[in-house]
C-alpha cells in the first residue's frame, strides 16, 4: 500500500503548517501529481536560491489510499461525504485493522493529521483540500466562513464560490470549520477544484495554487514566487464570475437513474426551467437561472450538480 505522506517540506523553521489534501477522491490524481512535483520544486529552489527561506511546514497527504490504487472515486461510500461527527467518533477509537473501505481511510487520514499538527506545532494550521471535477471548463475556490479562509480564497484568484459550509455537510470543509483537532487546535479549511480530471493542466493549476497559499499564509516571501503562477490563475478564470454564492443542489436518490444532459461545463451560463438531467421520472429542469457546477459525468457520486448565482 502506498504511503499517506507525498510530501513533507520544512527548513526548521517556526511557522505555519499548510496540510493539503489531494485524492480525497481516488479518481482525481492531478493533486498528487502536483504535490510530488513541487515537493521536487522547494529542494531545487534552496539549491538554486541560497537565500529562499521557508517558515513553517508543507505536508502533502492522500486522503483516501485505497481508492486511490483502484483508481476509482471510493469504494464504500464518498470519503467527502462522511467526515460527521457520528461517524468520526465511531471509528476514531477503534483499531484500523477493525475497519474496512472510508471508514479505515477517515480514521487513518484523521489520526495523520492530528500526529502532524503535535509534531509541527504550528502558529496557526491551514488545510487545502484539493479537487478536480469530471466536467469540463472553470477552476474555483470554496472557503468555510472564516474570514481567513475567504481571504486564502480571494488570493487564489480564482471565482468564490460561498454558502457550500451550509449546502453541504460531510465533507473536510465542513468537518474541520466546526471541529478543532489535536491540542484543541483550530484548523482553517479551503477547498480548490483545480479542473477538469484528466487535464494536463490541472496539475499546474494545483501547484500554482498550493504556492499563492504558501505566499499568502507567508511561509514564503513574495519575492521568491514567480510571476506566472498568478498568470496560470488569471488565465484560466478570465471571464468567470468573481464572487458566487450557491443557490441549488441536486442530490442523486438511490436507484433514480440520473442521467446528466451532455455538454455541461463548470460556470455555464443556465435558464430556470432548462433541462439539466433526466431520471426513471422524467426531464430535471433547473429551478433558479445561475450558473452549473460540478455537472456529474462519472459513474459514482451523489451530487447531480450544483447552481451558483453571482454574489453581489
Amino acid at each position: 500500500m502506498m504511503d499517506r505522506i507525498i510530501c513533507k517540506y520544512t527548513q526548521g523553521n517556526p511557522g505555519p503548517l499548510l496540510i493539503c489534501l489531494a485524492g480525497i477522491h481516488g479518481n482525481e490524481h492531478a493533486g498528487i501529481t502536483a504535490l510530488k512535483r513541487l515537493d521536487s520544486m522547494l529542494l531545487r529552489e534552496r539549491e538554486k536560491n541560497p537565500g529562499f527561506v521557508f517558515s513553517g511546514t508543507l505536508v502533502g497527504l492522500i486522503g483516501n489510499i485505497q481508492a486511490v490504487e483502484k483508481k476509482t472515486r471510493f469504494l464504500d461510500s464518498d470519503l467527502n461525504r462522511i467526515f460527521i461527527n457520528e461517524i468520526v467518533n465511531e471509528v476514531i477509537n477503534i483499531e484500523s485493522e477493525q475497519l474496512t473501505g472510508e471508514k479505515r481511510e477517515l480514521k487513518e487520514l484523521l489520526d495523520s493529521i492530528n500526529q502532524i499538527i503535535l509534531d509541527a506545532n504550528p502558529s496557526k494550521i491551514i488545510l487545502l483540500d484539493i479537487h478536480t471535477t469530471s466536467a469540463e471548463g472553470g477552476l474555483f475556490a470554496i472557503p468555510s466562513d472564516d474570514p481567513e479562509s475567504i481571504n486564502l480564497a480571494l488570493a487564489l484568484h480564482a471565482p468564490v464560490i460561498k454558502g457550500f459550509i451550509k449546502g453541504l455537510k460531510g465533507t473536510t470543509l465542513h468537518y474541520f470549520s466546526n471541529n478543532q483537532v489535536a491540542n484543541q487546535r483550530k484548523v482553517i479549511p479551503i477547498v480548490f477544484e483545480a479542473g477538469q480530471h484528466l487535464d494536463p493542466l490541472s496539475i499546474n493549476r494545483c501547484i500554482s495554487a498550493i504556492i499563492n497559499c504558501l505566499r499568502t499564509m507567508e511561509c514564503v516571501k513574495a519575492k521568491d514566487v514567480e510571476n506566472h503562477h498568478d498568470e496560470i490563475l488569471i488565465g484560466f478564470s478570465k471571464g468567470l464570475p468573481k464572487l458566487t454564492k450557491l443557490v441549488d443542489r441536486y442530490k442523486i436518490d438511490p436507484d433514480e437513474n440520473f442521467e446528466m444532459k451532455p455538454g455541461f461545463i463548470n460556470f455555464q451560463k443556465i435558464k430556470k426551467n432548462q433541462v439539466l438531467a433526466i431520471n426513471k421520472h422524467g426531464e430535471i429542469l433547473s429551478c433558479f437561472d445561475g450558473y452549473i457546477l460540478m455537472p456529474l459525468y462519472q459513474k459514482k457520486g451523489e451530487d447531480g450538480f450544483f447552481i451558483v448565482a453571482e454574489d453581489n
